[in-house]
């Protein structure tokens, strides 16, 4: 009778933890290129462009592009290629800092209401749901109305109503965290709520919001841009994206490009942004699983 001798035994490979590369995910890549070459022509627009964007020369008004003048000129002989570039200054400017101020309240009071939970959540969410009936741009519309136009009234519009969002979205992921064997072992440890808020929770659920306001920023540039077309944002004769496409929507039969091209840079700005974002999402996601 013959034996069989058992066979040794080969070590199985552990499979590595798939980590996230953000130079493989196509959107963020694609989002960044946009986004990066939309700020980088900003911020270099004093470099870029010789003319001062707010200067008038009615002998050189409505011009077609030319070398001296790559967009042409409007109707009162402002460059027009240099008022694009310093009126994305001024639009990525208030929309990033607008998302600030939501971002930061809305995740304090979302933290609270989802960790405390209780009458602290009760009054939270319900001043929440009071917002969230009234239609966004209709609210903000109505309150720069009121504060009069500029880009404080603006601010203060935009946190107003947006930071509702982000107080939902960490109020729920709060909800489940706390829920979590390493939150209840905190908890158990004797922490403070304060730091296991700060140093447990929010660092765990904090990403969902970061994506967010990248689609944020989108809807705060087109809420910006909404305003001072309808002459209640960015006070003239500031370059803004707004005010040049209904300066220029006299002009459609003649001079197209003066109210076209600053809608397409709007448009590509939300593409660049929105691309970022969901790239960033699955970047993130891949992270935590």
């Amino acid at each position: 009778m013959t034996t069989i001798a058992p066979s040794p035994l080969v070590p199985v490979e552990q499979a590595a933890p798939r980590r996230a590369t953000w130079f493989r995910q196509p959107a963020l890549v694609i989002g960044l290129g946009i986004t990066g070459t939309i700020v980088l022509l900003a911020v270099l627009a004093p470099w870029i462009s010789g003319y001062n964007p707010n200067q008038q020369n009615i002998a050189s008004s409505l011009l077609g592009p030319s070398a001296q003048h790559l967009l042409g000129t409007d109707d009162l002989g402002r460059d027009e290629f240099t008022r694009l570039l310093y009126g994305a200054r001024v639009d990525l400017q208030v929309g990033f800092l607008a998302v600030l101020f939501p971002f930061i309240i809305g995740t304090f009071l979302g933290s609270l209401a989802g960790y405390f939970g209780k009458w602290v959540d009760l009054v939270i969410m319900r001043v929440v749901d009071i917002v969230v009936a009234f239609p966004f741009y209709v609210l903000i519309i109505a309150l720069v109305f009121v504060l009069g136009p500029g880009q404080r009234s603006i601010y203060i519009a935009i946190t107003a109503v947006g930071w509702v969002s982000y107080a939902r979205i960490v109020r729920g992921e709060i909800l489940v965290a706390k829920q979590q064997e390493y939150v209840l072992a905190a908890q158990s440890g004797g922490l403070s709520s304060a730091r296991i808020i700060l140093r447990h929770v929010l660092p765990n659920v904090i990403t969902q919001n970061v994506v967010y306001a990248m689609s944020d920023i989108v809807q705060d540039i087109l809420a910006i841009v909404t305003l001072s077309y309808l002459g209640l944002g960015i006070a003239p004769p500031t370059a803004d994206w707004g005010s040049m496409i209904a300066e220029g929507q006299n002009f459609l039969t003649t001079q197209w490009e003066l109210a076209t091209v600053p809608g397409f840079a709007v448009v590509l700005t939300g593409i660049g942004l929105s691309l970022l974002g969901d790239g960033l999402a699955d970047v993130l996601r891949v992270d935590r699983r």
